[in-house]
């Protein structure tokens, strides 16, 4: 029984095209009106008898250019959904086979004269796997490099990571020093797992259980074969198993959600090895490039929904992390502070869910959280108790949480981040966006806090949104505190602030006299002369509103974006 689709099949079209296209294969048309999913591999030749082709990828063979028009129109009235043919060197044939499949509202693929056959199968039946059961990772990679990916994982973990393909050739692996065992060292000087060790791994039943289905898999120690214990993940493709990514216990015990971890890392080497079956490569961040664009408002919300396999009606959480680093420091450091964090954050983000994408956007971090179980405007209940506003998912919450904490031990700033109130639909995560910069914003005033929601600091943000305003319009304001600022810069006096404190207490006289510390008969004599000065009436709440504004105003640092 083939698994439900979770994407409209233009989008599944349009996942595999980019996945397949390469050196092998150019995608020459894809129907913009595509009505057909994509969901299996077939191999024909032009003068086969006619058969069902349903929603099948159809690789020509036999013919070239023109001679493979009687085939092409085959598969289309079969019901096939893309056609892969050898289209020759003459222009005027490849048009001719691109005409044809515009009417029957076939891709058309063409497979260059260098890629044997069998090496486009193996590659196309793993892209169609991958977009047919997970279009999520179809268009997803942490860094574009497994190096990066396997260094990333290893700062998280505390461990010793490998990356290997299907036939247990180590293609990457973390920094180690003296933390490697004899299996590990091994391993890499001679490019593969040792013999030894495969026939236990393999009489453990590990790869058997990895070819079953997504799972992290624990392998003990063997100190007679120098291995510390391990965990285990595969890296899927469908039912097809691309190859595992290692962890090695080190002298130290591993991180606690290692197996996590390990698990959205294995996610985010998918299409390394889908694109690079034999050496992988770097990848374009297509994704992370569209959820950029997105929340600047540059892209339409339909081309990212279709990377992620979900729907632009899918509600989406956007998270805003500013990394706090110092103003003025190294560029070159900066960056790679940066790049450093958005590696361990595309990490977490897999781990948590496969649809969440990590980008980076003027010197910040985002995470686009979809909830595809959400529908537009879907608003969870309330708890009993809980206060007005949103509230953050509690479990996203701790997430977040987490997150931050390990930011800020591996990059020593103090990290904070945002959890927006969810956007209704994809697209209105610039919105979202917005509202997480400006609590950001509110929280760079409170360095020890690591995270916030929109709910706990709804009116430090609303009253901060104000303040901004009444700083862009300076004909809006109250000489009268003006001229009880200037008093104080002319004679060293504290008037506006202790005005503004009683104010803000309520007019709590020993509260705020303790908080000053002085007398409350010396605090009264202040907020008499205070008011005599400036003339305010702090009888009329109009006026005791408008001079806490305006003394706000006045001390608040400037805004930044």
């Amino acid at each position: 029984m083939r698994p439900p689709q979770t994407a409209p099949a233009a989008d599944h079209l349009r996942h595999a095209a980019a996945a397949l296209s390469g050196p092998l294969i150019e995608v020459l048309l894809v129907p913009p009106d595509a009505r057909r999913a994509l969901s299996s591999v077939v191999i024909a030749e032009p003068y086969d008898e006619p058969r069902p082709y349903d929603e099948a990828l159809v690789l020509l063979i036999g013919a070239r250019g023109e001679a493979a028009l009687r085939g092409l129109i085959a598969a289309g009235r079969g019901g096939a959904t893309a056609v892969a043919v050898r289209t020759g060197a003459d222009p005027e044939a490849v048009e001719v086979l691109r005409r044809a499949a515009a009417e029957l509202g076939l891709a058309l693929l063409g497979v260059s004269d260098d890629a044997r056959w069998e090496q486009v199968e193996a590659v196309a039946r793993t892209v169609v796997d991958a977009v047919r059961q997970a279009p999520d990772v179809a268009e997803e990679a942490a860094d574009g490099d497994l190096f990066s990916l396997a260094q990333t994982l290893a700062t998280l973990t505390g461990g010793v990571v490998s990356v290997e393909d299907a036939a247990n050739r180590v293609l990457a692996y973390s920094r180690s020093g003296d933390r490697a065992d004899e299996v590990r060292r091994l391993s890499i000087l001679g490019h593969a797992c040792p013999d030894a060790y495969l026939a236990v791994l393999r009489e453990a039943g590990v790869y058997a259980r990895l070819r079953a289905g997504e799972e992290v898999v624990e392998v003990a120690e063997r100190p007679d074969l120098g291995a510390r214990r391990r965990f285990v993940a595969g890296i899927r493709a469908g039912d097809r198993l691309l190859g595992t990514v290692w962890i090695q216990e080190g002298p130290q015990a591993l991180d606690g959600r290692t197996a996590e971890l390990l698990l959205g890392a294995s996610r985010l080497a998918t299409l390394l090895l889908i694109r690079h079956p034999v050496r992988p490569g770097r990848d374009g961040g297509l994704r992370e490039e569209l959820a950029a664009g997105l929340l600047e408002e540059r892209v339409p919300p339909g081309a990212l929904a279709g990377r992620l396999g979900i729907g632009p009606d899918c509600r989406t959480t956007v998270l805003g992390i500013d990394l706090r680093q110092t103003v003025g420091a190294d560029g070159p450091a900066l960056e790679l502070g940066r790049a450093r964090a958005a590696g361990i954050v595309a990490v977490h983000a897999a781990a948590y869910r496969r649809t969440a994408v990590t980008t980076q956007s003027d010197g910040r971090l985002y995470v686009l959280v979809p909830d595809p179980a959400a529908g537009p405007g879907h608003t969870a209940p309330p708890r009993p108790g809980a206060s007005p506003g949103h509230l953050a998912d509690a479990k996203l919450l701790t997430w977040t949480v987490e997150l931050v904490t390990t930011l800020r031990r591996h990059l020593g700033s103090p990290v904070q981040a945002a959890i927006a109130q969810p956007a209704p639909r994809l697209g209105d995560a610039p919105t979202a966006r917005r509202s997480a910069d400006r609590i950001l914003r509110v929280m760079g005033r409170d360095p020890e806090r690591t995270v916030a929601t929109y709910a706990q600091v709804r009116a430090a943000v609303v009253l901060d949104e104000i303040l901004g305003l009444l700083a862009e319009s300076p004909t809006v304001h109250d000489p009268a505190l003006r001229r009880l600022a200037e008093h104080d810069r002319r004679n060293g006096t504290e008037l506006c602030e202790s005005l503004l404190r009683y104010l803000d207490a309520f007019g709590e006289v020993k509260e705020v006299a303790a908080g000053l510390h002085i007398h409350p008969n010396t605090l009264r004599h202040r907020i008499r002369r205070a008011a005599q000065l400036s003339g305010v009436d702090l009888a009329d709440p109009d006026q005791r509103l408008v001079a806490l504004l305006e003394l706000r105003r006045m001390r608040a640092p400037a805004r930044l974006p």
